[in-house]
């Protein structure tokens, strides 16, 4: 469930919550109020209703003893239950005798009986505060019925009432903050445990990768919307991690380029010096040794400047500083004509190019730059050729996969993933000076990249090297004239 949802949910519930539980709380306020008031019986409001209710009350007990006058108190079933359930309290006495009581004896009554008794009349209500009593005289059967009707005022019931609307009232009010208060501390609860769960999480996560743990990553399972959040953090930390190791990688290979130009110059530098000091000590005794000694200078002097040369290149293309001018060129005659070209020096040099499957490929490329690939990656065939005549086959499949395999010593595998970093020699200690300065494949993975493809490379299934080439591939049609120079 989303946080919006939570709150939404949480929103609603806060509402809700509160006034369900007031309603049942009020239901219960109203039903003690009820429960006080009809525990507490029929009350009387003044004089007027405790004269006609005693007026009633004592013609329903004459029509009782003149019906049944040997069995009215079996009949006094209405009257009871009517001082049972209030403040009533009826007394019958007969010819002076107490016959019959009913209902709860207040302290007041005997004094108010006396004093009713006092008075002269077939009917007497005499009052005393909250209570009052009523006396009628009766004559029936032959007998003199004496009356008593004892009942409380209603000033005192609307007491009773306001206590027990008060005390509904201060319960009501309790109800609501409680519930309130209960409801707020569990949609709280509610809604920040799933805030705090994830925050504690990223902190926790923002903590290791401070830490140096690159490779921790955050196990978010919700739903909502921290998910994207873990997410991002967890991609941040992938390439950090790979922002890092490149960094590192960087490091080292800048480290390496440093060394392999330190070493690429000191060996020519230490060759022109020695001939030079040889020249200035006059070993160099005729014309010849001189002429030997200086073509040698010479020599060293063009190793330097090839070196700087291939070095400002792949500075350029490492820092994009050259741009790519991408046309449309037919692949497969732009090989042809780039193996009639390099054909003679090569063989010259005691390597073969043999052309055989070329596919009619187009592809969007910088033709200047892929003569430059393919001169580099011809250059490191016959610098590590290890046969009088080596060969370097070329072959273009319908895909776009450019293959170019020779039938050299081939490198081992663990060199295979470091073959196009800068200044990487399969000779770690760079005995050999003829081996290049470990620019040329470097530059032709640059320079493929610059124009979208892809490079690898890779032993052959007996020997040799096999250098693989993808480049974007585009319809037939127009394509750049192999032989333009540009």
């Amino acid at each position: 469930m989303t946080i919006k949802r939570r709150l939404f949910l949480s929103n609603i519930l806060m509402i809700v919550l509160p006034a369900a539980i007031s309603c049942l709380a009020g239901v219960l306020c109203l039903g003690l109020v009820w429960l006080t008031v009809s525990h507490t019986g029929l009350e009387l409001e003044d004089g007027e209703d405790m004269l006609h209710l005693g007026r009633v009350v004592s013609q329903r007990f004459q029509e009782l003893v003149a019906e049944h006058p040997d069995r009215w108190r079996e009949q006094m079933g209405d009257l009871e239950n009517l001082a049972a359930s209030s403040s009533l309290r009826i007394v019958v006495e007969r010819d002076g005798t107490m016959e019959d009581m009913t209902g709860a004896e207040h302290p007041t009554d005997e004094n108010l009986a006396q004093a009713a008794a006092a008075v002269q009349g077939p009917e007497v209500l005499v009052s005393g505060g909250e209570r009052s009593v009523y006396l009628a005289w009766l004559e029936e059967g032959g007998s003199s019925w004496t009356l008593y009707l004892f009942g409380t005022h209603f000033d005192s019931f609307g007491e009773d009432w306001k206590v027990a609307a008060a005390l509904a009232a201060i319960l009501l009010l309790f109800v609501v903050f409680l519930a309130i208060l209960l409801t707020n501390r569990f949609l709280t609860r509610f809604v920040f445990r799933h805030i705090r769960e994830p925050l504690e999480l990223l902190d926790a996560g923002v903590r290791r990768i401070g830490e140096g743990d690159l490779d921790y990553r955050l196990n978010y399972k919700g739903k909502d919307e921290f998910a994207p959040v873990c997410a991002a953090f967890n991609d941040m930390a992938a390439r950090l991690k790979a922002s890092v190791e490149r960094a590192r990688r960087d490091e080292e290979s800048r480290k390496e380029l440093l060394a392999g130009i330190s070493h690429d110059l000191r060996s020519p530098l230490t060759s022109i010096r020695a001939y030079v000091e040889g020249l200035l000590d006059g070993v160099a005794q005729t014309e010849e040794a001189r002429r030997r000694y200086l073509r040698t200078i010479h020599t060293k002097t063009l190793d330097i400047d090839r070196l700087v040369s291939q070095l400002f290149l792949y500075s350029k293309l490492d820092l994009e500083g050259t741009p790519m001018e991408l046309r449309s060129v037919r692949l497969d005659e732009f090989l042809t004509g780039f193996a009639e070209e390099a054909a003679p020096d090569a063989r010259a040099r005691g390597l073969e190019i043999m052309v055989a499957q070329l596919a009619p490929v187009t592809v969007s490329a910088d033709p200047e730059q892929l003569r430059r690939v393919l001169s580099n990656i011809l250059e490191n065939s016959i610098k590590y050729k290890d046969k009088a005549l080596g060969q370097l086959s070329i072959t273009l499949a319908e895909s776009g996969r450019l293959v170019l395999a020779d039938d050299g010593p081939g490198v081992p595998e663990a060199a295979l993933p470091k073959l196009f970093d800068v200044f990487y020699r399969s000779d770690p200690a760079r005995k050999n000076p003829a081996g290049g300065s470990g620019l040329g494949l470097a530059i032709a993975a640059k320079a493929i990249q610059g124009m979208g493809g892809t490079i690898r490379a890779r032993n052959g299934p007996e020997r040799g090297l096999v250098i693989e080439i993808t480049l974007p591939k585009e319809e037939s049609g127009d394509a750049e004239d192999p032989d333009h120079r540009g």
